[in-house]
C-alpha cells in the first residue's frame, strides 16, 4: 500500500471516481499529535476527503479546509497543495471532557449548532487575475462524508458521494461524482448508471476500506463494470514551517513585545500546530533577530 490518489472513469455510466490511500503520511500526522481516537479518526477522514477534492484543482496553489466547532473540538484544519503535499491539525478546547471512542463529527464540532465549514482556494504563483476564494457554510451533516457531499452539491451542483474511513494506521477515501450529462441523450440510462454505482459503493465497509489496497477495493465493488483507470499521483505529509518564518513573526511582534516575553519567561517559544516542531529563541537569539532588522536588540537601552 502507498500514499496515492487514483482517478478512474466508469464506462457506460456518467460517473467519475477517485480513491485515496494515506499510509506513511497519515502515520506521520498521527505521531505528531496526541489525540483522542474519535478526533484522530475524524481528522483522518477529513484529510482523505480534502485530498480527493484537491486532486481536481486546475491551478497551482493550495486548498485549505477548516471546520470551526463549538463542541470539544474548536477547529479541524487540512491544507492540501497541488504538488500532492498536505498537513493537518486539530485544536481541542481546554475544558473538554472525555470524548467517546465512537463520537461523531457533529458531536465534536456542532454541539450547539454553531459549527461552520470553510473552504479556501489560494492560488500561488498565478497571474494577478486569479484571486483567493473562500466559501463559508453552516455545518450540515453528521459525518465528514455527509458534510462534504452536501457542500459539493451546493457549490458545484454535481451529485457527489464519499465513503471514508480512518484509524491509527490508515486513512482512506472513495469518491464518486456524477458527470454533467449532454442534454437529450440517454437521460434515463444515465440516471440508472449513477444510481447503480452508488448502490455498489454502498456495500463497502469501513473495515474493507482500511484493509484492502485501493485496486482491490475497486475490484471488489466494480468487477462487473467497465472501469478505465487514469494516472494517479503520490501524496505526502509536508510542513512549511521554518525558523525564518518564526523570525518574521517576531519582527512583526516588535522589540517591546518580545522584550516583555523574555522578561517574563526567559525565552520565546513557538510550536507549530501542524508538525509540533518547537522553535526556541533565547535573549541572544532575539538580539540577533532585531539587530538584523536594523532595530535595537531586546533589553538594549537608548542614551540621550
Amino acid at each position: 500500500m502507498t500514499d496515492r490518489v487514483e482517478r478512474f472513469l466508469l464506462k457506460g455510466a456518467p460517473v467519475r471516481g477517485e480513491i485515496v490511500s494515506l499510509d506513511e503520511s497519515w502515520r506521520e500526522v498521527v505521531a505528531r499529535h496526541e489525540l483522542p481516537p474519535a478526533v484522530r479518526d475524524r481528522l483522518g477522514e477529513l484529510s482523505a476527503a480534502s485530498l480527493l477534492l484537491a486532486a481536481t484543482l486546475k491551478f497551482d496553489g493550495a486548498m485549505v479546509v477548516q471546520i470551526h466547532g463549538d463542541g470539544p473540538v474548536s477547529l479541524f484544519v487540512v491544507e492540501c497543495l497541488t504538488d500532492g503535499s498536505y498537513r493537518a491539525t486539530v485544536k481541542l478546547r481546554d475544558e473538554h471532557g472525555p470524548i467517546a471512542h465512537d463520537a461523531s463529527l457533529a458531536s465534536l464540532v456542532n454541539a450547539q449548532d454553531g459549527g461552520r465549514f470553510v473552504v479556501t482556494l489560494d492560488p500561488r504563483g498565478e497571474s494577478p487575475n486569479r484571486q483567493p476564494w473562500q466559501g463559508i457554510v453552516p455545518f450540515d451533516g453528521n459525518s465528514v462524508a455527509e458534510m462534504r457531499e452536501r457542500y459539493m452539491q451546493q457549490s458545484e451542483q454535481l451529485p457527489t458521494r464519499l465513503w471514508l474511513a480512518a484509524d491509527e494506521r490508515r486513512a482512506v477515501g472513495l469518491l464518486l461524482q456524477r458527470l454533467p450529462g449532454e442534454g437529450g441523450t440517454g437521460a434515463a440510462d444515465d440516471e440508472d448508471g449513477w444510481n447503480r454505482m452508488q448502490r455498489l459503493a454502498e456495500t463497502i465497509t469501513p473495515e474493507e476500506l482500511l484493509g484492502l489496497a485501493p485496486a482491490k477495493v475497486l475490484e471488489r465493488l466494480f468487477w462487473q463494470e467497465a472501469l478505465h483507470a487514469f494516472d494517479g499521483r503520490g501524496v505526502h505529509f509536508a510542513c512549511n514551517c521554518s525558523r525564518d518564518k518564526v523570525v518574521g513573526m517576531l519582527k512583526m511582534l516588535g522589540r517591546e513585545e518580545v522584550d516583555g516575553i523574555l522578561a517574563e519567561r526567559g525565552s520565546v517559544e513557538v510550536r507549530c500546530d501542524y508538525c509540533n516542531e518547537l522553535w526556541r529563541f533565547d535573549p541572544v537569539d532575539c538580539g540577533v533577530v532585531f539587530a538584523q532588522a536594523g532595530d535595537l536588540a531586546p533589553g538594549t537601552a537608548t542614551h540621550h
